[in-house]
C-alpha cells in the first residue's frame, strides 16, 4: 500500500509517516506543501491521502480535488484542526473524502484509519 500524507508541519508528518510505515506496513512519502502534494499526486500512484485541511500554504481542498481527478480510486483522510467542517459536510465537497479526523488523533489510530483503507 502507497501512502501520502500532506502535513505543513514536519515533525508531526514524520511522527504520522513513521507509524503508519511500521504499524500499517506502508510505503510512505511525505509533503509539506500544496504544490509538493500535487506533484506528488501527477507521478506516482496512492492507495490513500493523508491531507492536513489546514495547510500554511492553503489549497488543502485543491489537493484533494486533483486526486479525484487524477486519481479517483485513492481514499483521503482529512485531519483537521479546526472546528470547521465538524459536522461532517466535508464528505457533501470532498468526494474522494473516506474520514475526518481531529490533529490530536493519536498516531496509532491514524495509522489503523490508513490500513482499514488502504485494505479495501
Amino acid at each position: 500500500m502507497k501512502v501520502l500524507i500532506v502535513e505543513s508541519n514536519p515533525a508531526l508528518g514524520r511522527l504520522w509517516q513513521a507509524h503508519v510505515e511500521r504499524t500499517a506496513g506502508a510505503q510512505v512519502a511525505l509533503t509539506c506543501s500544496h504544490d509538493a502534494a500535487i506533484q506528488a499526486i501527477l507521478c506516482e500512484a496512492w492507495d490513500v491521502i493523508v491531507l492536513n485541511l489546514v495547510l500554511d500554504d492553503g489549497g488543502a481542498m485543491s489537493v484533494s480535488d486533483y486526486a479525484g481527478f487524477r486519481q479517483p480510486d485513492a481514499k483521503v483522510i482529512i485531519i483537521n484542526s479546526s472546528s470547521f467542517f465538524s459536522d461532517g459536510s466535508i464528505f457533501n465537497h470532498l468526494s474522494n473524502a473516506r474520514a475526518i479526523l481531529p490533529t490530536s488523533t493519536r498516531p496509532e489510530d491514524l495509522a489503523a484509519m490508513v490500513a482499514h483503507y488502504g485494505e479495501t
